[in-house]
């Protein structure tokens, strides 16, 4: 059995496609796709902020210790 090739319109979807040769959808939506980079950036500075904040929680907590440690002096 030859694979077939190519790729056919979704029904009731203008953006989604079907190729043949994998049998996955495909969204051909451009602006999908720009909308999707755009939230993965957004998870990434999100989870970099996430661990700055934990960073300087951790060099406060240093500071701290070390000034009581001076003032106990």
């Amino acid at each position: 059995m030859a694979k077939r090739t190519g790729k056919v319109k979704v029904e009731n979807d203008l953006n989604l496609v079907r190729d043949l040769s994998s049998n996955a959808i495909i969204n051909t939506s451009s602006s999908a796709y720009e909308a999707r980079l755009a939230q993965i950036q957004k998870g990434k500075l999100d989870i970099q902020q996430s661990k700055d904040i934990k960073n300087l929680k951790k060099d406060v907590e240093e500071i701290k210790a070390l000034l009581q440690k001076i003032a106990s002096k």
